[in-house]
């Protein structure tokens, strides 16, 4: 019999689904927004973080059936409202996966000093990945939660050592750098960090609140999991604090050693610039390349669940929902890889434009789950439910504070810069890739699927 995850597995693997790259490759980004407040911006973006977590966390224990935000959905508001947030989200996560494969395999090669545009090193690395996540799924759920629990305390591991590294060499220097980054000029000799305002403030806190995203998928595979309905509501949370801990002590140990080099350097580890010790760059390396091989683990595991899911109520074709004699849904994960192999490919592996839909997902999920939570607990759901412990504070209170942080979102999202792309001539023009992808992701899938699932009703 296939082992099911226990409650540290749960939480490990929500840090694997959240802490990927960007805390090794891209610390600076914040930075270069705030300045030498970056630290409380990551601080302000947990609670932000926290706030949802808490709400989906609230969901899990009332639906344990896989799928996450797709049957929280559809319990609370029907099958048509899952149906179209779950293909909705089931095609932008199969993207993702393939992005996030792509991502590992191009700064492997770069790290590694290999010509990571080379589309034949970039297609060979991309397609071993693939094979290797691909083994370590069908060998079942107890491999690849010891590959899960291994890849998370890789990155943990590499980023408490460097924060407590970090915190010997201010030590025993004595110095703080922290404000050296206000202090830096551009190419015209004005300040390279912008003057603190509210809406600066708001603009670096929803930056730095990207880098939590990922929280959203972990009850995906609920039924592969012990206890979900007490195990997810607690592992979730847990997780958060972890993970804020973690880039509060990455962030400021950094900006007080060498906030410049977080801003102004060109390696491809960035947070390696910071420092000049050879063991320890040594060290945020590998937790780099163990962190982006972790996180694809958590997504080759999260999105064919969701497929699963649809599969078994009918929204998509029945034996994507049957799982193997290793009680694995293979042919929900073959389509699932699919997608993610042949999608960077057709693009060549330049997939920015067509990453809008992986956004209008999350925002999608963000506003419809809170809005379950609150319909789970005034007893107004559409399907049965657990009977879980009902509490105003979590169940009411915060999905409504997570709505309004959704729609501050929605407001202060790029959207012109998502559907718009700046020519060789200077001049900005339409981004047809990421027109395609809406149209076709929150149209035309969508449509399809509503067509088969009443098809089958009848």
């Amino acid at each position: 019999m296939n082992k099911k995850m226990k409650f540290w597995s749960i939480v490990f693997l929500t840090i694997n689904s959240v802490i990927g790259t960007g805390i090794f490759l891209s610390p600076g980004g914040v930075t270069k927004q705030a300045g030498s407040m970056a630290p409380f911006i990551y601080l302000c973006a947990a609670v932000f973080a926290a706030v949802l977590a808490v709400t989906f966390a609230a969901a899990s224990k009332y639906v344990v059936k896989n799928g996450a935000a797709y049957s929280y959905a559809k319990a609370a508001f029907g099958a048509n409202t899952g149906m179209f947030i779950g293909v909705t989200r089931y095609v932008s996560a199969s993207i993702a996966w393939g992005v996030m494969a792509t991502a590992v395999i191009k700064n492997a090669l770069s790290i590694l000093g290999m010509d990571s545009k080379n589309l034949v090193n970039v297609t060979v690395g991309f397609l071993v990945l693939m094979l290797i996540l691909f083994v370590i799924n069908v060998k079942g759920t107890a491999f690849l939660t010891l590959i899960s629990d291994l890849s998370t305390a890789g990155k943990v591991a590499a980023l408490a050592i460097t924060i407590v590294a970090g915190i010997v060499i201010i030590i025993m220097t004595g110095e703080n750098h922290i404000t050296d980054v206000d202090m830096l000029k551009n190419a015209d000799g004005g300040a390279l960090i912008p003057e603190m305002d509210a809406t600066m403030f708001v603009t670096a806190v929803i930056s730095a609140f990207y880098a939590f995203t990922g929280f959203e998928s972990v009850a995906s595979g609920a039924s592969d999991m012990e206890n979900p309905e007490k195990n997810l509501p607690r592992a979730i949370p847990l997780a958060i604090g972890v993970i804020a801990a973690i880039y509060f002590g990455i962030v400021l140990v950094a900006m007080m050693i060498n906030p410049v080099a977080l801003v102004q350097s060109d390696e491809v580890v960035i947070l390696a610039a910071v420092f000049g010790n050879k063991i320890i760059r040594g060290i945020i390396i590998i937790g780099a390349l163990i962190s982006m091989f972790g996180i694809n683990v958590a997504s080759s595991f999260h999105a064919p669940r969701v497929c699963e899911a649809m599969a078994k109520d009918g929204v998509l074709p029945a034996f994507l929902g049957k799982r193997n004699a290793k009680d694995i849904p293979l042919n929900a994960f073959i389509l699932t890889a699919v997608l993610a192999i042949v999608v960077p490919m057709s693009f060549m592996y330049d997939m920015q434009g067509i990453m809008i839909i992986s956004s209008i997902a999350r925002f999608a999920q963000f506003i419809v789950v809170p809005l379950g939570v609150i319909v789970f607990f005034m007893g107004k759901q559409k399907e049965e439910i657990i009977d879980a412990k009902k509490n105003v504070i979590t169940d009411v209170v915060l999905p409504i504070i997570s709505v309004g942080l959704t729609v501050l979102l929605l407001y202060k999202f790029n959207w012109k810069g998502q559907f718009s792309v700046t020519g060789e001539d200077g001049v900005a023009h339409l981004n047809w890739y990421a027109i395609t992808a809406m149209v076709i992701g929150y149209v035309i899938l969508p449509i399809i699927a509503y067509f088969h699932l009443n098809s089958k009703k009848k």
